[in-house]
């Protein structure tokens, strides 16, 4: 007889938006169990490298932010993204970001001045991903089942049934569980099961991309240590980020349009051209990591008890790491709707945000990354020829190219506006008061309390950060001790609804909020603003926990 077991919530995948989602349910107090194929311990493959600051601020309410910024590269290792001729070359411009023993206290870079507790955090997925497994596995509400395949499930109108198998043993596997999640990545088996369908852009490009090993590499170089170091040569044109910070590293070879099968272009070649060795130099390839860069979107992310996050939803060129840090948005939306309809506090029709919400910021975050790609593609095609050459006419070149290549990519690598800038605009959880939300490019954003937009961080008058003082659940913000919370109080009782009421005393809280009196959403997004309470607090209450007719 197949093995039976039952879990409010089964996550299909265990990589970062899987682990992450079932932590935060866990924290919420509902029970988990996350199938996963590959073997404990088994390492992932060397995708993104970056954690944005909106994730790190997640983590640091689940707990293992610390964690995380203590891993990846050495402690002094620059987080800086270097723009060179050859790896080994002449360097054209640096975008400085502070290594991570700096990473709370250099404020001199572009990405100094954002208003978060947490800033970003430069780090593999290899490092990364092993410390949210323990951090999951660690819960008791949490069971991770690796070497299992989930094969197939059925719904019906009290939950879902999967079926699946233990990969080492054979054994079949039947879970029921109220509701199941497809965290399994592009070719995610959940999302064809629900009949989503993907469409957008096939391919926006392709990259040869390996991951070696190379111990005397930056001895080789001419300039200070970089995360990022960009190659820019008529030659052959390529990225190399610092995985260890001292050996390993992965590198981007970028296919140029009419380049259409990776095995056709020397890799040896290419990996010689952009980092600017020659023949003498000795290298092992640990992995080949070849990818093509899409933007495709699920037209659907639910269907009835059974949602999909991540890479199962949206793939798209893996710009910043924006794939894994929007998968993690999602899983954050997901987890508190879910966890106020299985605690009781709120009807099914909560449910209804996640779609509304998610999908139309997918499509805005994945043109951004596209439209990026294609211009970063325009400035490899047009490398200049005289950039490689000596003298004055060298240096004009080598100058003109490191201020564009600047000015592009800082856009990329700082992104205030797709950390910070978001906002839900269709929501039915929202009590939306007619004022317009502030536009937010990729790198430049306005903190708004407009209802939808991220609750504006401050620092409280007695050193916490505003995120840290809020409740788990909902918070209203009360900015005049005067303004009567009770009433919105009595009907969050009667219907159950966490609710925490935090008087906040700030210097910046003027600046930030016009309003004596901000809901703020378990998600840390505005709900509801106002100088006083509405007339019918009760309505309001059913309207953002999903109630409303």
């Amino acid at each position: 007889m197949p093995t039976s077991l039952q879990s409010q919530v089964l996550i299909v995948g265990a990589g970062p938006v899987g682990l992450t989602l079932a932590m935060d349910l866990a924290q919420r107090g509902v029970d988990v169990l996350v199938a996963e194929t590959r073997h404990r311990g088994e390492p992932p493959s060397v995708k993104c490298n970056h954690v944005s600051a909106r994730s790190m601020e997640i983590f640091r309410r689940l707990g293992v932010a610390g964690a995380l910024r203590d891993a990846g590269l050495p402690p002094d290792h620059a987080n800086d993204v270097s723009y060179r001729t050859t790896f080994c070359g002449e360097e054209l411009s640096r975008i400085h970001i502070p290594a991570r023993q700096d990473r709370y206290t250099d404020r001199s870079g572009p990405d100094g001045w954002w208003p978060t507790p947490e800033p970003p955090h430069r780090i593999n997925q290899i490092y990364l991903e092993p410390i949210l497994f323990a951090h999951a596995e660690a819960s008791p509400r949490v069971r991770i089942l690796n070497r299992t395949r989930i094969d197939a499930f059925e719904q019906d109108a009290g939950g879902v049934s999967a079926t699946g198998v233990d990969l080492d043993s054979g054994e079949g596997l039947q879970i029921r569980c109220d509701f199941l999640i497809g965290c399994d990545g592009g070719r995610s088996g959940v999302r064809k099961a629900i009949g989503a369908k993907l469409s957008g852009d096939e391919v926006v490009g392709r990259v040869q991309s390996t991951f070696f090993r190379a111990p005397d590499l930056l001895a080789r170089a001419r300039h200070a240590p970089a995360w990022g170091t960009f190659s820019l040569n008529p030659r052959r044109s390529g990225n190399v980020y610092a995985i260890d910070g001292r050996e390993t590293f992965l590198l981007h070879n970028y296919l140029r349009p009419d380049e259409t099968d990776f095995e056709a272009i020397d890799r040896d070649w290419a990996i010689r051209t952009i980092l600017g060795v020659g023949d003498d130099f000795r290298y092992e390839i640990i992995s080949k990591e070849d990818w093509i860069g899409r933007r495709l979107v699920a037209d659907r992310f639910r269907d009835r008890r059974v949602f999909i996050c991540g890479d199962a939803a949206h793939l798209w060129i893996p710009m910043a790491g924006y794939g894994m840090n929007a998968g993690i948005a999602d899983a954050m939306d997901l987890s508190w709707t879910l966890g106020a309809f299985l605690n009781g506090w709120a009807p099914e029709g909560v449910l209804r945000a996640y779609e509304a919400e998610r999908l139309p910021i997918t499509e805005q975050v994945s043109r951004f990354a596209m439209n990026h790609a294609l211009a970063l593609q325009k400035e490899r095609e047009g490398v200049p020829e005289g950039i490689e050459a000596p003298g004055a006419e060298g240096e004009a070149a080598r100058a003109r190219a490191g201020k564009a290549l600047y000015d592009l990519n800082v856009k990329q690598y700082c992104c205030a506006g797709l950390n910070f800038g978001s906002f839900y605009d269709r929501s039915p959880l929202i009590a939306y008061d007619g004022e317009a939300h502030p536009a937010y490019t990729m790198d430049q954003f306005t903190p708004s309390t407009v209802p939808g937009c991220r609750t504006p961080h401050l620092w409280l008058e007695d050193g916490r950060s505003l995120y840290d003082a809020m409740g788990p659940e909902f918070t209203l913000l009360r900015f005049d001790a005067d303004a009567d919370a009770g009433p919105l109080q009595e009907a969050a009782a009667r219907r159950g609804l966490p609710l925490t009421v935090l008087d906040v005393r700030s210097p910046e809280a003027a600046g930030l909020y016009r309003h004596r009196l901000v809901l703020s959403r378990p998600d840390q997004h505005v709900a509801w603003r106002g100088d006083r309470l509405p007339e019918d607090p009760l309505a309001l209450i059913d309207l953002v926990r999903g109630a409303a007719a």
